[in-house]
């Protein structure tokens, strides 16, 4: 009698590449794609109508709530935030200003004069549309 050989089996691989493949597909369009976070949870105000700006890469970010302030997307004191104001190079960098609503008057007021101290001048206030 002759010895029968048996071939190597192997694990038929195509459904498994199936169910990744869905499994990618599930994952991409459920998932939720998020804004630029910001360090501050803040409460912007609402504008009816406005001109969106196009940015250069490089920009400030300034957010400012009741009680913080974050430079950048870290949260900061207003004496260091000024420090770092002082060493910038290039006075017509753009700096956008996020305040909350709820902001008194006299705190955006002081961060406005720090930035008109050290000749920064290309501000845009952030709001909700």
């Amino acid at each position: 009698m002759k010895k029968r050989s048996r071939e190597a089996a192997a694990p038929d691989i195509t459904p498994m590449i199936d169910v990744v493949f869905l499994l990618l597909i599930f994952f991409m369009v459920s998932t939720v794609f998020k804004k630029d976070e910001m360090a501050l949870l803040l409460n912007l105000p609402k504008t009816e109508k406005g001109e969106s700006a196009q940015r250069e890469q490089k920009t400030i970010y300034i957010e400012l709530s009741k009680t913080e302030i974050a430079y950048n997307g870290t949260k900061t004191t207003l004496e260091s935030l000024e420090d770092t104001l002082k060493g910038v190079t290039k006075k017509t960098m753009p700096i956008d200003l996020r305040i909350d609503k709820d902001v008194k008057y006299d705190r955006v007021v002081l961060l406005i004069g720090k930035l008109k101290k050290y000749e920064l001048t290309n501000v845009s206030l952030i709001t909700d549309e």
